[in-house]
């Protein structure tokens, strides 16, 4: 659907260097990377804001980089919503509509139903100044769809938004998607990433350093930019039990193995992710409080920044821990020991999608 064709652009301390992607019909695409690292840049050559210098931009096959911005097909929604202060949220909504010609009955029917989608009909009355930074992100969303794009541009949607509202945002974000609106997203926030996203690209310095599923992408990192910058090395798709009393729930991996963990969030399907400097490696089983023992192989000893990883194999799973150099030594861990590793429920973060 949306091809960005090697898209280069150059600052004077800064510069885009043959950026490519697609966005399939459908997809929820995430563009993840630091501050810095031009996502944003990206997201307004596609909307037509700033053209590249070289590259090309295309939608359904269309060369659409020297389009007029009005005529894309795109809509982007502003880190800043830039909301018209002296207009009602219903003028708001209603200005790219007017501005099809859409009037009278109609305008306030096509009004009322973004409204409603975007749970914000309590608000058409109020002043953009006297709204929560939710509700001024629904109203911004309530707007861009108004023209009907054939895909949404989000530059970090959630940034503005308190903790406990993120949570409602990122459900209704995943409702538009899969009512059918092909989203392309840009953050920083690899957890933002995993939970809305179907596929990610990582970009770094300018460039796509890696891109392909969410799965794909952190579960098997390419480069140490990624491996670091995503923080993540055990990464799982897991089903999660139902809420129980004290919120100790067991998630299911697809080999059958069983790992515990601590979560309020009442959705079964997401990702596990277990810090490896909380893992424990021992080479008997040890005595212990941590929820989680399971006994494998070691596959794997390298040299990182603070210390060793080893990568363990349990029932193929490959599960990594971060060690000092003197445990390393201790334990005189080599490819085929067989170990345990140990982690506590606690330390298992649960990221529902």
């Amino acid at each position: 659907m949306l091809r960005v064709d090697a898209i280069c652009k150059s600052y004077k301390e800064f510069s885009l260097s043959g950026v490519s992607f697609s966005v399939e019909q459908g997809d929820y695409f995430m563009l993840l990377g630091p501050s810095g690292a031009g996502k944003s840049v990206v997201l307004e050559i596609i909307a037509g804001l700033i053209a590249p210098v070289s590259g090309s931009v295309y939608l359904d096959d269309v060369d659409i980089t020297s389009k007029a911005i009005s005529s894309r097909g795109v809509g982007l929604v502003f880190q800043d919503l830039a909301l018209f202060p002296h207009l009602t949220v219903f003028q708001n909504i209603a200005f790219p509509l007017k501005r099809k010609g859409v009037k009278g009955d109609e305008l306030s029917r096509r009004v009322g139903s973004l409204a409603q989608k975007l749970q914000v009909t309590h608000l058409l009355k109020r002043s953009p100044s006297t709204l929560s930074g939710g509700e001024a992100q629904r109203v911004a969303l309530a707007r861009t769809l108004a023209l009907e794009p054939r895909i949404l541009l989000l530059d970090e949607p959630l940034a503005a938004v308190d903790v406990e509202l993120r949570a409602e945002l990122r459900a209704l974000l995943r409702n538009l998607n899969r009512e059918g609106q092909t989203i392309l997203h840009v953050t920083h926030d690899y957890e933002e990433a995993i939970s809305l996203g179907s596929k990610v690209a990582v970009m770094a310095d300018g460039r796509i350093a890696q891109q392909g599923t969410i799965q794909e992408v952190f579960q098997n990192p390419t480069s140490d930019f990624v491996a670091k910058f995503s923080g993540i090395r055990n990464f799982y798709p897991v089903t999660a039990s139902p809420l129980s009393n004290g919120n100790l729930r067991v998630a299911t991996l697809s080999n059958s193995l069983s790992i515990s963990f601590y979560s309020d969030d009442a959705t079964l399907q997401g990702y596990i992710c277990i810090p490896e400097n909380t893992v424990s490696i021992s080479v008997q089983k040890q005595e212990s409080s941590q929820q989680n023992t399971f006994s494998g192989k070691v596959i794997d000893v390298f040299k990182q920044r603070f210390g060793y990883e080893v990568v363990v194999d349990v029932l193929g799973l490959h599960v990594a821990a971060l060690i000092t150099e003197e445990s390393l030594a201790k334990l005189m861990l080599t490819t085929g020991t067989v170990v345990w590793v140990s982690f506590k429920a606690t330390t298992v973060r649960y990221i529902a999608v």
